[in-house]
């Protein structure tokens, strides 16, 4: 994680509204790919206001929504007043051992602290869970968007966002697959999609303005006036399944080798009798 991460990763609160204005949502199909069609136990971290967190609902699956800034859980808790939700991080997640099917983030993954974050999601995974992560990253192919991307920031272009869990022990082979959608973008919600950036909710309120208006004047380059423009992203999904581990404080396997098939079985070959009336007493009569 970089210098800037914790100050970035918990900036979100103060643009709660631009947020939920101006950043896109998920196609269903891209819901559907990452948590499965059939209604299943699903825990979202970092939900923010709920982008995500509505296609899951929407496909019936019963969610529990967290994230660490009760302003963007308020805003989903306004759209969504049926979702239950907790203030939490990932590094910590208020949910019992093996309780839930698919642990679920949208653009929020490469905030966590993996190191704590990852034991912790392999924790609250039944056995054969998945976990399921998806960004939407605006398609810079394209050179409008690239410059677009220039402008505002491009801190979750991420090149290799599900490295970490490849290189997990605790989960198995990762699959990945990828969307496209469209954000129809005017000319007050892109206002909106560059005031949630987190690397523009830092600055100070002269460089905010000062990025809003090279901003607005790329819209009134490239833009169509209030018929906006079609901001194109791909929506890159990845999903893997959690490696069963052995739960602390679980019973040893009897037929565990080294172990007595029976409380009364002799000691194993190689092994000196500690005289126990457990034991076979060897005296030596000599």
């Amino acid at each position: 994680m970089s210098d800037e991460t914790p100050t970035w990763a918990r900036s979100f609160g103060s643009v709660a509204e631009a947020y939920d204005r101006g950043r896109p949502t998920y196609p269903r199909e891209a819901a559907a790919w990452l948590v499965g069609e059939q209604p299943v136990t699903v825990l979202e971290l970092g939900a923010g206001t709920g982008k995500l967190t509505a296609q899951l609902v929407a496909l019936g699956h019963d969610v529990h929504a967290t994230d660490p800034d009760p302003a963007m859980l308020a805003l989903l808790g306004r759209h969504l007043p049926d979702v239950r939700t907790s203030i939490a991080g990932a590094e910590e997640i208020p949910l019992a051992d093996r309780s839930v099917d698919v642990v679920v983030s949208a653009q929020a993954f490469h905030w966590f602290d993996l190191d704590r974050a990852l034991p912790e999601i392999a924790r609250v995974l039944k056995p054969g869970g998945r976990l399921a992560v998806v960004w939407n990253q605006r398609d810079e192919r394209i050179p409008w968007v690239r410059k677009l991307g220039h402008l505002i920031g491009t801190q979750d272009q991420l090149r290799e966002p599900a490295e970490p869990i490849v290189q997990s022990a605790l989960f198995g082979f990762v699959e990945d697959m990828a969307f496209k959608s469209w954000q129809i973008v005017d000319r007050d919600s892109i206002q909106d999609l560059v005031l949630s950036r987190s690397n523009v909710a830092v600055l100070p309120p002269e460089e905010r303005e000062a990025k809003l208006a090279e901003v607005l004047a790329f819209y009134d380059d490239y833009g169509r006036g209030m018929d906006g423009m079609q901001l194109p992203y791909v929506v890159s999904c990845f999903r893997a399944t959690v490696i069963d581990q052995p739960r602390p404080g679980a019973a040893e396997d009897d037929s565990a080798p080294g172990a007595p098939d029976d409380a009364g079985d002799p000691a194993p070959e190689g092994e000196v009798s500690d005289g126990t009336d457990t034991d076979m007493l060897l005296i030596d009569f000599r």
